[in-house]
């Protein structure tokens, strides 16, 4: 048990060092860690007139990957679904949108070393996105 919460502390320390980001790129933070029935978005925020979906991922290294590669198909799959579902809640269907990853990597006290990759997926079959 004690694992389990040292990673969710961590993931979310890397979670608000992206708010800290995206805010300090002129982002409004719309919602965060916003559970659906398909999964947890991690930020929703707005970049101009764009909602953005933001998946973040943060290691302590990248001995064994970038914390980036860990946001495979399946996982892309699920972020999309939890986007449709956060949408249609909203009535925001017509919204121009978008999905981001943000890789925080932290090695000891040092300050993160923060990569966001805009545009990082995009939903299969857009067409579904509003069916």
């Amino acid at each position: 048990m004690h694992v389990r919460w040292l990673t969710r502390w961590f993931g979310n320390r890397g979670e608000q060092a992206a708010v800290r980001h995206l805010k300090a790129a002129g982002w409004k933070i719309l919602a965060a860690q916003v559970a659906t029935r398909y999964g947890e978005i991690d930020i929703i925020g707005q970049d101009q007139d764009t909602v953005v979906f933001v998946e973040v991922k943060t290691r302590r290294s990248v001995l064994h990957g970038r914390p980036e590669e860990a946001v495979d198909h399946a996982k892309q799959q699920r972020i999309v679904r939890s986007a449709l579902a956060w949408l249609k809640r909203k009535g925001w269907l017509e919204r121009r949108i978008r999905f981001d990853v943000i890789s925080v990597v932290w090695q000891g006290d040092e300050a993160p070393d923060i990569t966001h990759y805009q545009h990082a997926f995009e939903p299969a079959g857009f067409g579904q996105m509003y069916g």
